[in-house]
């Protein structure tokens, strides 16, 4: 009875193993770094195990075939910059939703928030700062691990670390405590110690604030010192961790890029001489140019009609610069401060202000894969995570296809087939 029963079990193995076979065949694959046509992918498990010619697949028989007529098949997006635990401040301005939305509240929301990004084909994400919220971004992140809800896979940076008297909710007289947005520290030991217990309560990387506005309405200022900066940096990179850093001004960049921080996030000051070190010391640059262009709307903007604002002059020009010095560029559109799933846009407007939408595409994959230390991922390629997605049409040629998001796959598991 023996044998029967071992044939039996072989049977049912190797039957689930055959149905976890996927033969995806799209009229084009964008692979991370090229486009190709009459290409098809193989995904067994969790893995890409073959991507080429139809020709080339061995035991075509055993995969289930997956038409995707019309699309591009491309990896998964890696967004770079995002909050899962704030939303678009023209619904609640983020003083409010630091001061009055529980965490609990928010990390409801940021269930809701998970679930639309990876819908929109981002199915790695590194949020930059839970922003009042202490570390429930850990716990967001674990959830999705553990298969509770639906998610990106997420790098979290728990509660940013900013100067004392730096950040913000701010407008209170010095008798009444509030929430901030960001954990406060001065000097070299409080700085180390603060990156100390991030990484203990489950970080994957630190972010500081490299200069802000000291007063509400005042242009932004640098705010650490370099010391305290060396030292923070320190701190994570012998743990293992790395450093990214908020900074917007010229010495608040510089101070950060000589730290050792590995990617400034928003840079709108940034020269072409501060562009030029941060391609000589291998800094990457996250422009955020989406969240911009959401603010400026929010104050009343309108971009179809009125000429660019300064703030919008300012940053088109600091991309261009970004682009001639030949820094990698992270996508990375600061979501949460518009919609989440509209991730999008970034990429949009990465275009709009002067890169060819190839090149945009592969920074929201192969790019910030390698920027983000994320191996096995970010290319369509045997061996690698089968973290994929389908947009309509040619998005190497109309960018704006990549709204036309049909189908995602996550670690191997389809959670959108239209």
């Amino acid at each position: 009875m023996r044998q029967p029963f071992s044939i039996l079990l072989v049977l049912i193995f190797l039957a689930s193993w055959a149905k976890a076979q996927t033969l995806l065949v799209p009229d084009r694959v964008f692979d991370g770094m090229e486009l190709h046509t009459d290409w098809v992918v193989a995904v067994q498990g969790n893995k890409i195990v073959y991507a080429g010619p139809e020709a080339g697949l061995s035991r075509k028989a055993s995969y289930q075939r997956k038409d995707l007529q019309g699309m591009t098949l491309m990896p998964g997006l890696i967004e770079g910059h995002s909050h899962l635990l704030l939303h678009p401040y023209n619904e609640t301005e983020w003083n409010d939703q630091v001061l009055k939305e529980s965490p609990a509240e928010r990390a409801i929301r940021g269930v809701v928030h998970a679930k639309a990004s990876l819908l929109a084909g981002v199915t790695t994400m590194r949020d930059l700062g839970s922003e009042g919220a202490g570390y429930t971004d850990v716990y967001l992140k674990k959830t999705i691990e553990e298969g509770i809800i639906p998610g990106p896979r997420l790098l979290v940076a728990g509660p940013a670390i900013v100067a004392t008297g730096a950040y913000g909710p701010k407008g209170f007289h010095e008798g009444v405590t509030v929430p901030l947005g960001a954990v406060p520290v001065s000097g070299r030991d409080a700085a180390i110690q603060e990156v100390r217990t991030q990484m203990g309560n489950g970080v994957d990387l630190i972010k500081i604030y490299a200069d802000y506005r000291w007063k509400t309405g005042e242009p932004s200022q640098p705010t650490f010192l370099q010391e305290e900066i060396d030292a923070m940096v320190a701190a994570a990179t012998t743990a293992g961790r790395y450093v990214v850093a908020h900074a917007s001004t010229p010495e608040g960049m510089r101070r950060a890029i000589l730290g050792g921080v590995e990617t400034i996030e928003h840079g709108d000051g940034g020269t072409m001489e501060i562009f030029q070190l941060m391609k000589e010391k291998k800094v990457a640059f996250c422009p955020t140019i989406a969240a911009g262009d959401a603010t400026e709307q929010y104050k009343g903007w309108n971009k179809d009609k009125e000429p660019d604002t300064d703030r919008i002059v300012q940053k088109k020009k600091s991309f261009r610069l970004a682009l001639e010095a030949g820094v990698d560029i992270v996508f990375g559109g600061d979501v949460g401060v518009f919609a989440h799933g509209e991730n999008y846009r970034e990429l949009e407007l990465m275009v709009a202000y002067g890169m060819e939408p190839l090149k945009a595409l592969q920074s929201a994959t192969a790019v910030n894969a390698r920027v983000l230390h994320l191996d096995g991922l970010g290319k369509i390629e045997a061996g690698f995570l089968a973290d994929i997605i389908a947009v309509e049409g040619d998005p190497t040629q109309h960018i704006q296809q990549m709204r036309n998001v049909r189908f995602v796959m996550k670690d191997g598991v389809v959670y959108k087939s239209e």
